[in-house]
């Protein structure tokens, strides 16, 4: 038995390919709308543009950023063979733009008072990986 197996049965957790590019643009300071214009597909920069959005009360365009980076990521995840659902463990850094952009899109659901948004999104973050529900929260 592989020591990594998982003994409930489900699916195996889901590792997005690493994209260092915009994660290193982002962590030298450059502007994340700059980073999502060069790289679209990035969750990572349009999670942190809703980030940037959402703590200059800008919710509506925090929600928007996020609603992008979310699907970018549903694409990304689809691509490596996830199947709806299953781990998506926030340990593994390529995966944190994905979980970040849907943290950000249950904020802003539940600032916009789009209570229904916000909590399957909360539950979608929880089951994909508890960590980053704790971690983001």
């Amino acid at each position: 038995m592989a020591i990594h197996e998982n003994l409930l049965g489900g699916p195996p957790p889901t590792h997005l390919p690493d994209d260092p590019e915009p994660r290193e643009l982002l962590a030298s300071g450059a502007a994340p709308s700059e980073v999502a214009a060069k790289y679209p597909a990035s969750s990572l920069a349009w999670a942190q543009l809703a980030d940037e959005a959402f703590e200059a009360g800008r919710v509506v365009e925090s929600y928007a950023y996020a609603r992008t980076g979310y699907h970018r990521g549903l694409d990304a995840l689809r691509r490596s063979g996830w199947k709806g659902h299953g781990p998506v463990p926030f340990e593994h850094e390529p995966n944190r733009g994905f979980l970040r952009a849907l943290h950000a899109l249950a904020r802003a659901a539940q600032s916009i008072g789009e209570e229904e948004e916000y909590e399957r999104c909360s539950t979608f973050l929880r089951e994909s990986s508890p960590t980053a529900a704790d971690t983001l929260s």
